[in-house]
């Protein structure tokens, strides 16, 4: 018997199976799609590295987080997490850091200063006079501790670290189902027919989290796909961006990065249309408006330039994550398009609940009662 198995190597997996690995376990990870696919929500050179969080969770979370990217080093002579800054700027529209109301930027820069976080409140006018590529008309959080990760680097280097201590890595071995077996472990059913028990079983399976736990009961999870740009920039310096906006006017608030070699990304956050994983058509939305957007707000980008890329969220309906566990299986899910920063930490956190049936995570992160 295998003794910890994990289903799905985006970088959620591989972040899990690192942090096994660093443990002295030799896990073995199940991917149904091939080494650098665009079929989930883990492809691509860069995310945002965000720390404006105001709860207690997610900070927890965060400095875990920031641990593991510390020890992920340099790939090919540069960091893994670009440090170049996030400002986060705007009223109203919640960016997942639990202040949404009109004093919430003043409210995460004290939750990161007790933290020993750097943040800084700026005026409208300081702000637009360090970064003139952008348009600033509210005061302005910034913290130099944020930024960039680089993602597809990440991908690579986790992966290499898996194997180089003693975990396997599957491509191209899809999973039909996992069923818990209580005492006994539990069981990965494959595609192709065959089965692989194991003690445990962790899923991180993203997109195809539902089909695959069919015994778990699991919050509601929309799967979206979401098509941000990057777009020509004329000026810099580029940090990392969150813009909260007038809601009767765009539909979502603003996030963004540079993307070195392609760009400045920029996107609107969860307005991507319901999908199945499956059958993604691949279809562009709210392209105007995030044009209209660029146009009004960030003078520093050609408007006309924007080149869209295509991804998944995976959200619960509170954007709350989903790190437990129910007798053999442990569950990672629900990310909800600002998961990747606090991969290394939830590796971590997911690996505490593969080997120890008694660890629990924070209680936003809990699989529904029942």
């Amino acid at each position: 018997m295998t003794r910890i198995v994990i289903v799905g190597a985006g970088i959620m997996g591989l972040a899990t199976a690192w942090a096994l690995v660093r443990r002295g376990e030799r896990p073995l990870v199940l991917e149904r799609f091939g080494r650098g696919h665009t079929h989930g929500a883990s492809h691509g050179a860069t995310r945002n590295f965000n720390n404006a969080y105001a709860d207690a969770h997610y900070l927890d979370l965060l400095q875990r987080a920031r641990d593991g990217w510390d020890a992920l080093g340099e790939v090919g002579g540069e960091p893994l997490l670009r440090r170049h800054g996030l400002v986060t700027h705007g009223v109203g529209g919640d960016l997942g850091g639990g202040a949404d109301d009109a004093d919430g930027l003043e409210t995460i820069a004290r939750s990161l200063g007790a933290r020993g976080i750097p943040a800084e409140m700026l005026s409208a006018v300081e702000a637009g006079a360090r970064w003139p590529g952008m348009r600033f008309e509210t005061d302005v959080l910034y913290s130099s501790d944020a930024g960039v990760a680089r993602a597809s680097a990440a991908m690579l280097e986790l992966e290499r670290r898996v194997q180089g201590g003693g975990g396997e890595v599957r491509w191209g071995a899809p999973v039909a189902g996992i069923e818990d077996l209580g005492e006994r472990g539990a069981r990965v059913r494959l595609a192709s027919g065959g089965e692989v028990d194991a003690d445990v079983v962790v899923a991180t399976a993203g997109a195809w989290t539902e089909g695959l736990l069919p015994g778990i009961r699991l919050p509601r999870l929309t799967v979206t796909e979401e098509t941000p740009a990057h777009f020509a920039s004329t000026t810099g310096p580029w940090p990392s961006f969150n813009h909260r906006l007038d809601p009767a006017r765009y539909p979502a608030p603003v996030y963004g990065m540079p993307t070195p070699g392609e760009g400045v990304k920029v996107g609107f956050h969860r307005v991507g249309d319901v999908v199945d994983p499956d059958a993604r058509p691949h279809r562009v939305t709210h392209h105007e408006t995030l044009v209209e957007y660029v146009r009004e707000w960030m003078p520093g980008l050609d408007p006309e330039s924007a080149v869209h890329l295509s991804c998944t969220y995976t959200s619960t309906d509170d954007s709350a994550f989903v790190l437990d566990r129910v007798g053999s299986v442990v569950v990672g899910s629900g990310f909800s398009g600002h998961g990747f920063k606090f991969a290394p930490g939830v590796g971590a956190t997911l690996a505490d609940l593969a080997l120890d049936a008694t660890a629990r995570a924070a209680a936003p992160f809990r699989l529904p009662a029942g």
